[in-house]
Parts: C-alpha cells; sequence; structure tokens
C-alpha cells in the first residue's frame, strides 16, 4: 500500500485522495494552502452574508434568521459561538437524534442550548426504526450509521422549507479538510447532491422503499426524505460551511469552547488519542470506525493523526504510533450494538465480506489479516523533503479545567481535562 510521505493516509482513503509528484496527499495540499488565503477579506464577506440573509429570513416572516443543525459536538458549539455571539443573529438550532446517544453527548447538548440560549428543534428516531435501519445498511453498504448521516443532512432543510429560513450554517466542510477533495477556492456550499453521493452513500429513501426486503416503512424514514425543487426554490435554501470563511483549526476552537462554554470532552478512547471529537453518539468512535478499518484497513486514529501532523503538532513517526496503537482495536461498544440489533459476530463481520479491500486485506489460515500498515512506512523516501515546521504551542498534552460542569457528578472539581 501507498501512503502519503507527509501524513499517514493510505492510497485507498475515501473518499479519494490524491497523491503529487512528491508523494503527498491532497488534503495535505490543502491545509498547506491556508497561510495564503485573506481571511479578513473572507469574513467580511461572511458578515455580508449573514446580513443578506438575516433580512431575507425577516422579510419572509420567519422568526429565525438561520439555521444551525447541531448535535451537540466541538463544531455545534463553535458555530453557535460565531453565529450568535460574534455576529448577533438568531439562530434555531435543529437536532437529528439517531437514538444511539452517549450521556456526554447529551449533556453537551444540554449545555448548548444553555449556554448559548438558543432554541432547540430535535427529532427523535424511534429505537425500532433505527434498529431496522442499522441492519439494513450494515448488509446493503456495510454502515450502521447512514440514518445518522440522513437525518442531519435531511432534517433541517425540512425545517427550513417548513418555518421559511432560507439560509443554513453548517461548520466544517469535512471531505475538503480530510482529503483534499475539494480546493479552499471552491467555496463549496451545501447541496442535495454532495448530500446523496457522500453523506448518504448514493441512495434516497425511495431506495430503500423500493427494497421490499428492507422491511422499511414510509414512517421509518420521514426525516430522510429531501424537499422537491421547488420548494427549496420558492424559500431560497441554501447552506454554506464556515470553514470556508473562517480559518478552522479544531483543536484551538475546542480549547477556547472548554475555557468560555464548559464544553466537556471524554476521559479515555479505545480507537483514538483525540478526547474532544465525535462524542455525541455511543458507536461512531466505535463499531462504525471499526467498520472502515475492517473494510480499508485503516481507523478513526488515521484521521486524527493525519490532522495533527498537518498542522505541526505531532510528527509523521508519532502519528505511526499512534495508527499502529489505535487503528486496530475492537471496540467494547460493538457488543452493546450486536445486543441491539440481535446480530452474532460472526454474521456482522460476515456482512462486510464482499467489502474488504484486496489492496490492504488478505486472507491467512482463515483469517483476515492487514497486508501493511503506515507503522511500516515510516521510513519512506520522501518524508523528510514532505515536513512541515512543528510547533511547541498546542503540541502534545493540554491541560486546561473547564469553567462549568453541567452534572456535578461527572467529574470531580479538582480533576482536569486532557485533551489532544
Amino acid at each position: 500500500m501507498r501512503y502519503c510521505v507527509r501524513c499517514c493516509y493510505p492510497a485507498n482513503t475515501k473518499p479519494d485522495i490524491i497523491f503529487d509528484e512528491h508523494g503527498v496527499c491532497s488534503g495535505c495540499r490543502l491545509i498547506e494552502s491556508r497561510p495564503t488565503i485573506n481571511w479578513d477579506e473572507r469574513r467580511r464577506g461572511l458578515d455580508a452574508l449573514l446580513k443578506e440573509y438575516r433580512s431575507r429570513a425577516k422579510a419572509a416572516g420567519a422568526i429565525y434568521d438561520c439555521i444551525i443543525p447541531v448535535s451537540g459536538g466541538k463544531d455545534s458549539h463553535y458555530q453557535c459561538h460565531v453565529i450568535k455571539e460574534i455576529f448577533g443573529l438568531n439562530p434555531l438550532t435543529v437536532t437529528y437524534n439517531h437514538s444511539f446517544n452517549t450521556k456526554l453527548g447529551m449533556r453537551n447538548l444540554t449545555n448548548l442550548v444553555r449556554q448559548f440560549e438558543v432554541d432547540n428543534l430535535r427529532f427523535t428516531t424511534n429505537p425500532g426504526s433505527a434498529r431496522k435501519l442499522s441492519r439494513y445498511m450494515l448488509k446493503k453498504v456495510g454502515d450502521i450509521t447512514w440514518h445518522y448521516h440522513a437525518g442531519i443532512m435531511t432534517f433541517p432543510i425540512q425545517v427550513a422549507v417548513k418555518y421559511r429560513i432560507p439560509l443554513l450554517v453548517w461548520g466544517e466542510e469535512g471531505f475538503s479538510e480530510l482529503t483534499g477533495m475539494f480546493n479552499q477556492d471552491d467555496m463549496v456550499e451545501f447541496t442535495k447532491k454532495k448530500r446523496q453521493e457522500h453523506s448518504m452513500r448514493g441512495f434516497e429513501p425511495e431506495d430503500l422503499l423500493r427494497d421490499a426486503a428492507s422491511g422499511l416503512t414510509k414512517a421509518d424514514l420521514a426525516p430522510f426524505f429531501y424537499p422537491a425543487d421547488e420548494e427549496i426554490e420558492a424559500v431560497g435554501v441554501r447552506g454554506i460551511y464556515l470553514s470556508n470563511y473562517l480559518s478552522w483549526n479544531a483543536k484551538k476552537q475546542t480549547e477556547m469552547l472548554i475555557g468560555e462554554y464548559g464544553f466537556e470532552t471524554a476521559q479515555q478512547r479505545e480507537r483514538t488519542f483525540n478526547l474532544y471529537d465525535k462524542l455525541d453518539d455511543i458507536h461512531a468512535n466505535g463499531v462504525h470506525d471499526y467498520l472502515k478499518y475492517l473494510k480499508f484497513g485503516y481507523g478513526r486514529a488515521t484521521d486524527d493523526a493525519s490532522t495533527e501532523i498537518r498542522h505541526g503538532r505531532m510528527t509523521r513517526e508519532e502519528g505511526a504510533a499512534m495508527v499502529a496503537k489505535h487503528d486496530h482495536v475492537r471496540p467494547s461498544d460493538l457488543d452493546i450494538f450486536l445486543k441491539f440489533v440481535g446480530m452474532t459476530e460472526q454474521e456482522f463481520e460476515g456482512c462486510i465480506e464482499h467489502l474488504r479491500d484486496p489492496r490492504i486485506w488478505k486472507k491467512e489460515a482463515g483469517k483476515w489479516v492487514p497486508s501493511d500498515s503506515i507503522a511500516n512506512q515510516v521510513h519512506d523516501a520522501g518524508v523528510e523533503q514532505a515536513r512541515v515546521a512543528q510547533f511547541t504551542e498546542g503540541r502534545g498534552f493540554r491541560r486546561s479545567k473547564p469553567s462549568t460542569y453541567p452534572r456535578d457528578d461527572h467529574l470531580p472539581e479538582d480533576r482536569e481535562y486532557i485533551i489532544l
């Protein structure tokens, strides 16, 4: 397997990643281009855009200036901070509840509503529908969280149409950030096509209904039906990403959120060293990410290490060590999921047998084993030439006490959070 000589991403990274003639991946090149952007000019552009859409919402008789889709995580908090505290808009926050919540995630969502004093509209999928959807999409595309993405990428659009709120403000444009799918100058916006191709694996709820074997009904799929083009055009719905307008640094932003708004991080993780990302659902860093590893041979630690390397907070060697430590780990929440859907581990792995990438997986004595790892490639040619400057500030562990805790019994007052 070929690996980027700067970060830890393999050639089979999804969405597709591109290596240049120096062996550096498109995601690394995108982050490298950031300092050349006039962020002051982009911030002024954001200010003008928000003022325009605030006027449009008012003219349409809307109570709210915009919609912020939120889960309660770090990006959700930062979106609210930017839109309400910096630019002074009155947003409606909209949440899709996938039914696989963590206690930490629920506390953070409650914290968001309290700290920013924002209204929140929340759609909750019932456990029976979540169970059917997870089982079906696991067998169909090897994804137990299809309904997570379908819900948060669709229900807020339904709300925008219903309440005639034309602007939706998303946080990070993730595919650019990870793999450099788009250039920073592309100013990519949210569209139905982008949502379908990347978040929904190419499937619309109508496709699931046409498959009699799915056992799904319109009621199961209610929050996933995208409004008609005529409805979208009548309201003028538009979705923007803040990372196109503001220099995005998730770690720095999270440290601010902990200190100013009491955002909670995890105490420990099984499949990554990152303690502040993907905290709201029980399976995102566990089963869902483990499936990525079983299919493509890399997981969340690869994502997180590559981000740290690109920002000069970790060397490639340190990143490779984190990948070797975490990416292969079987998550303990797999047992919770298997019990929930009524499936054995053998059945679970059988669902994705046909999805194993032969470029990285091979069978030996009846067992799947990876044929390569970034840990084997730490001395690749070109690594030294591709290194980014290392920064002492922000490297390693940073200790800080949140100013408030939603629950006193969650963490002793003299205990510190540790985030990377």
